[in-house]
């Protein structure tokens, strides 16, 4: 088997350039809460493939599911000869997403295509252009997901110029907004909102319920409940980014059922297949269903064993109770994370819920961000056997995104490395 120093120097001579990757090792297989590399080395996974394997990677249930829908048939396209598995998916996701109404949803493959297809379905259905979206957000990597994205690099340097009608508004980030509260930061976005933009010009108001690349920034309480009564008086659609903090993720199946918010549309991915591709909108019935036959698809969109895997997923996050799997992670990690906290200086704030949380560091007495000391801490856990990520607009925040089938032996030492980092 090549080693990890051999496959590098592959990838450099094949690879674009323009991908990168947090670590120079080589996977060589996975499963729980670990990773192992083609060298022998075993890694704490505090990434889950960016939330992706809430389930752990190869998960039983998943593995078996892919391999009975491999030995049937891998494509057909869902377009043009349907399959059972694409509709039992949807069924599950129209019950298991936030809203008592009734509910239809569509397959796609990735959180950047979910999202381009939430703007078309509302713009579709409202007859309205404009998409409002919030400081700090992330929402894909494609043009029109780009213009929804707030950070500059390395997401939109130089890929311009970006779909028009988006208008951003600012995001309660209570941290640095002097602690305002949900409602008072909430109005500050409607006025803003009204003021440029024109409530009723607004098809969407888009929002990650808990940020994930802006910052792991969660809103104030009451911020989401506000947005969402001001969308329905305005005629505008409530769309809630779920990508990454869907699938238990958060303590709950979705982080917006934390306020009981219902939202018009749902876009999810990542936590969706255990590792496969795979990606949806769902929604109200009404506005699902006023596009127009054969305005919503893409080949690959609903790929059987995708779907295959997806169910499988979902039902060992039923079985094994895996949103409350990560209400105790996050019990374990949080007085940790406090501990931590109040030793070193440069950490401003603890945030997060569930098994989705975070760190922000700054410069000591301060909240000038440090993504100097940020990337030190990560690459001290990465030399340690701990794959940890950071982002946040400004680069300074380490995030903490177990499988949520991590051992308690795993979680435990993948916190001691960290604690370790930071010393």
């Amino acid at each position: 088997m090549a080693s990890s120093e051999d496959l590098h120097k592959r990838r450099q001579a094949a690879v674009a350039r323009g991908v990168g990757s947090v670590v120079p090792s080589y996977v060589d297989h996975a499963s729980g809460g670990t990773i192992t590399d083609v060298d022998g080395r075993e890694w704490i996974d505090f990434a889950a493939g960016i939330a992706v394997t809430n389930v752990g990677n190869s998960a039983p249930r998943v593995v078996e599911a892919v391999r009975a829908q491999v030995e049937r048939f891998t494509h057909t396209c869902f377009m043009v000869a349907p399959y059972e598995s694409y509709v039992a998916v949807c069924e599950q996701l129209n019950l298991l997403t936030p809203g008592g109404f009734e509910k239809r949803s569509a397959l796609f493959n990735s959180g950047a295509e979910a999202v381009e297809n939430a703007v078309k379905i509302a713009r579709h259905a409202t007859g309205r252009p404009a998409v409002v979206v919030f400081d700090h957000a992330y929402h894909g990597r494609t043009n029109l997901t780009m213009a929804l994205t707030a950070k500059n690099m390395p997401y939109k340097h130089r890929f311009g110029p970006f779909a028009g009608e988006v208008y951003r508004v600012p995001m309660s980030y209570p941290l640095r907004d002097g602690g305002l509260d949900g409602a008072t930061a909430a109005a500050r976005a409607i006025e803003t909102v009204e003021k440029q933009v024109g409530a009723e010009n607004v098809a969407a108001l888009l929002i990650e319920p808990i940020q994930g690349e802006g910052g792991f920034v969660v809103p104030a309480e009451k911020f989401l409940p506000a947005l969402r009564e001001w969308a329905t008086a305005a005629g505008a659609l409530f769309v809630a980014d779920e990508i990454q903090t869907g699938f238990c993720r958060t303590g709950d199946w979705f982080a917006c059922e934390h306020e009981s918010v219902e939202p018009d549309l749902v876009t999810l991915a990542k936590g969706i297949a255990g590792g496969l591709p795979l990606a949806a909108v769902t929604g109200r019935a009404d506005l699902m269903d006023a596009v127009h036959v054969g305005g919503l698809g893409g080949t690959y969109g609903g790929n059987p064993i995708a779907c295959a895997a997806a169910l499988a997923g979902i039902e060992t996050m039923h079985e094994r109770d895996l949103a409350g799997a990560a209400r105790r992670i996050g019990s374990v990690m949080l007085p940790r994370l406090h501990a931590i906290a109040e030793r070193d200086p440069r950490i401003a704030e603890v945030r997060g819920r569930g098994a989705m949380l975070a760190v922000e560091l700054v410069r000591p007495g301060t909240l000038t961000p440090d993504p100097v000391a940020t990337a030190a801490v990560s690459a001290a856990c990465h030399a340690a056997g701990l794959l940890t990520l950071t982002c946040g607009t400004y680069g300074n925040v380490l995030r903490f995104l177990p499988p949520l089938v991590v051992s308690d032996a795993e979680l435990a030492r993948g916190l001691d490395i960290l604690d370790a980092a930071f010393g």
